[in-house]
């Protein structure tokens, strides 16, 4: 299942990052899809792909998120 961020579409990993761990953006997951979880509201660790759906998928990530389902780290 595809996992994205939510509510920007970073259209490379490298924004994504600088969103996150410079200027502290409140980003979240997001799962679509009939299985998909929809938001994210919980700690740990997950992989997402950017851009979103339908656009190519350009880079991949792995987040870590607090409690609330922030990004909190990119890898």
């Amino acid at each position: 299942m595809s996992m994205y961020t939510e509510p920007y579409n970073f259209q490379t990993k490298k924004q994504f990052r600088e969103a996150v761990e410079v200027s502290k953006a409140a980003v979240y997951l997001y799962q679509p899809g009939p299985f998909g979880t929809g938001t994210v509201h919980k700690a740990g660790k997950f992989t997402v792909e950017g851009p979103k759906y339908p656009q190519p998928h350009k880079w991949y990530a792995t987040v870590w998120t607090d409690d609330s389902g922030k990004v909190v780290k990119v890898k």
